[in-house]
Order: C-alpha cells, then sequence, then structure tokens
C-alpha cells in the first residue's frame, strides 16, 4: 500500500533536507517545491507589492501540476513525500495579495482544489524565528537574503491557523532547533524512527501528538 507525507514549515527550516534524507533511505519519490525555477521570486522578494500575483500565479500552477502527477502516480511506489502541502499556497496569497488579486486567485483555486491528493500525515517542522534566519543566511540564496522576521512570524502564524481548522488527515509538529539531520547520523535515524512509528500506527516514546491531541504539546521531541 503506497504513502503519501508531506513535510511542512517555514522558509530555511529543514524540510527539503529531510524530504531528501527520507528519499536516500526509504527510495521514496521525492516531490519538491518548484521554487527556484520561479522566475518572478527575486523581484518579489525586493518588491512584494509589484510581484506578488505573477510569483503566487506561478507556484499555484506549478503545485496544481505536481498535484496531477501524484494522483497518477505509480501503484508500486512505496512512499511519496513532498516537502510542501498544497493548501499552504493560500497562506502566502493571503500575506500577499491584495483585494482584487484575492478574489482572482480563489476563482482559480475553486476550480482546481477538487484534484489534489491529501497526504497519510503532515509533519510541520518548526524552531525559533532567529535559527531559521541564521539557516537563510547560512545557505546564502541570494533571493531569500531580504526575507524578515516579522514575514516569517505572520507567515507562522497563518499556518497554526490552518492546522486549528485541519481535519483531513494528522498533524506533527516537531521542532528542528537541536535537530542536525543533514550532518549528524544519530539525529538522521532519530528522525527517521520517528517517521516510521508514525507511518506504522506504532509512535515511538516521546513522539510529537498530533496538532489537536494537544497543541501545547507542539514541540516534545
Amino acid at each position: 500500500m503506497s504513502k503519501y507525507i508531506v513535510v511542512e514549515g517555514l522558509i530555511g527550516v529543514g524540510k527539503t533536507s529531510l524530504c531528501r534524507l527520507m528519499e536516500q533511505r526509504y527510495q521514496a519519490k521525492l516531490v519538491l517545491e518548484p521554487c527556484e525555477a520561479n522566475p518572478f521570486l527575486a523581484s518579489f522578494y525586493a518588491d512584494p507589492k509589484h510581484y506578488a500575483f505573477p510569483a503566487q500565479m506561478f507556484y499555484l500552477a506549478s503545485r496544481y501540476q505536481q498535484q496531477i502527477d501524484l494522483l497518477q502516480k505509480n501503484l508500486f511506489e512505496t512512499l511519496t513525500v513532498a516537502d510542501y502541502l498544497f493548501d499552504k499556497d493560500r497562506l502566502f496569497a493571503e500575506q500577499t495579495l491584495n483585494d482584487d488579486e484575492m478574489n482572482l486567485y480563489n476563482r482559480f483555486t475553486e476550480l482546481l482544489s477538487h484534484h489534489v491528493s491529501t497526504p497519510d500525515f503532515i509533519l510541520f517542522l518548526d524552531a525559533p524565528t532567529h535559527i531559521i534566519l541564521s539557516r537563510i543566511q547560512k545557505r546564502s540564496i541570494q533571493a531569500e537574503q531580504v526575507i524578515e522576521a516579522e514575514y516569517l512570524d505572520a507567515l507562522r502564524s497563518r499556518y497554526y491557523r490552518l492546522w486549528n481548522n485541519w481535519t483531513r488527515c494528522p498533524i506533527y509538529a516537531l521542532d528542528t532547533s537541536n535537530l542536525n539531520y543533514v550532518e549528524n547520523k544519530n539525529d538522521a535515524d532519530k528522525i527517521c524512527r520517528l517517521i516510521e512509528g508514525y507511518l506504522n500506527h506504532t509512535p515511538v516514546a516521546g513522539a510529537p501528538m498530533t496538532w489537536g491531541q494537544s497543541q501545547q504539546q507542539r514541540m516534545l521531541f
């Protein structure tokens, strides 16, 4: 039986690195957000007011095409892992588009939303904003260097509101502040055991509970 996992979180929190780890460990099919190919992204970070709508619509079209591909995925693939949830597209739209742009965006998403795969569970990675900013600086992607703490904090709040109303699959939140699964094998093994527990419906001791079970225990791991 095939499984579909989504790893979510703010820019720079470590979601793509974790997806690549699962690709290596489990020969999973990897679905990555098409951010590097967005021709409007650098302009958006520099001038959000004028470039928010084309950047957002490029993301929407690219993410939707990937969702169509997921619906037609090879039945012999046992695990698919993505570094974004289709529904999170709206979080960025709400934060960056003006009213007229948002109305047009809504017209498009109403047509597309019925053809989207639902993951078996979502793993939401989080960390304090100053740590995320340091990781963004360290990975040295030029377009991201203008991202400010206020932008990340507002986006995190939108994620929380989305999770508070989410009912389609379990959500687990994990603090990555003290995890380095890219360079530390023990950390890589630890987070893989955590994921395997969720996949097998036998969570490991100390694993974060689902979002709905305990919002006060979002970062226990």
